[in-house]
């Protein structure tokens, strides 16, 4: 065999290496392809731009549903914990994190619109009024998806953590599921949507272990109980991130109202 023979068959063989690898991964995806392509961006996009560490693994689970609760620093943080979220401590397992979304990002059409319709996000209203979009997250809970939640309700610029919209507690006792909590430390912040996606920083995504509900999901349901179990969830959030006194500063926020899920008449 000619050396221009023998270096063809290498590319050819190189090639269909790639494409081979491309389809198995391809296919761990429990959803379409878009949303494979879209995790590859941000497993390549945030360790460049934001220096993202991807260890320890993650601790969602491979089969099965779970709420997801996580600080809000920046609008990156959903593509911050969707970049590490495949590394499982069972393996590899791609799965979509179906997060409540303001609904003015779902409907902007465009790249972000796509995005958003690809990795299926919740639209809620600012206003709280809709009740759909509670119960539309617990549909998905109960069928088995992983659904996102950042229960401060809009970002925080400062220390600590905001309080919470007590429809997190109502979620993650009507779901049934395992609730994991992850802290995003050091997303960039700036007043408009587009700067963070473009501002180098040092993020850190850390994933908690499970918060147990057991012994509350047989209470009455009442607005006593979603309060305690609302600081129960938010106590561990703030531990995941080791921050112990997490109500010790009040935190500066935003100038954009925050974005309330109603789960008013749906107590019982």
């Amino acid at each position: 065999m000619s050396p221009d023979a023998a270096a063809i068959l290498c590319l050819i063989a190189l090639a269909s290496a790639t494409v081979g690898a491309v389809v198995i991964q391809a296919r761990r995806s429990a959803d379409c392809w878009q949303t494979w392509a879209l995790h590859v961006i941000a497993r390549c996009y945030s360790p460049l731009m934001f220096r993202q560490r991807l260890g320890p693994r993650c601790t969602l689970p491979s089969e099965g549903g779970a709420l997801l609760i996580g600080n809000h620093r920046s609008p990156v943080d959903p593509l911050l914990i969707f970049s590490g979220s495949c590394r499982r401590r069972d393996g590899y397992r791609l799965r979509v994190i179906e997060f409540l979304t303001a609904s003015e990002y779902c409907r902007i059409g465009g790249f972000i619109g796509w995005v958003c319709k690809h990795t299926h996000s919740i639209p809620v209203d600012r206003d709280g009024r809709d009740r759909e979009p509670a119960k539309e997250a617990l549909r998905r809970l109960q069928r088995g998806h992983l659904v996102g939640i950042f229960p401060e309700g809009r970002i925080n610029t400062g220390a600590g953590l905001l309080p919470a919209n007590p429809g997190v507690a109502w979620l993650a006792l009507k779901g049934g599921q395992p609730v994991i909590p992850v802290f995003i430390h050091g997303a960039p912040q700036s007043g408009n949507m587009v700067k963070p996606f473009v501002t180098s920083s040092r993020v850190r995504v850390t994933w908690g272990d499970p918060i147990d509900l057991s012994e509350h999901r047989n209470e009455r349901f009442t607005p006593e109980l979603l309060n305690r179990v609302t600081s129960l969830l938010m106590e561990r959030l703030a531990a995941t991130g080791a921050l112990w006194d997490a109500g010790e500063t009040e935190p500066t926020i935003l100038q954009s109202p925050a974005i309330r899920l109603s789960t008013e008449s749906m107590s019982a």
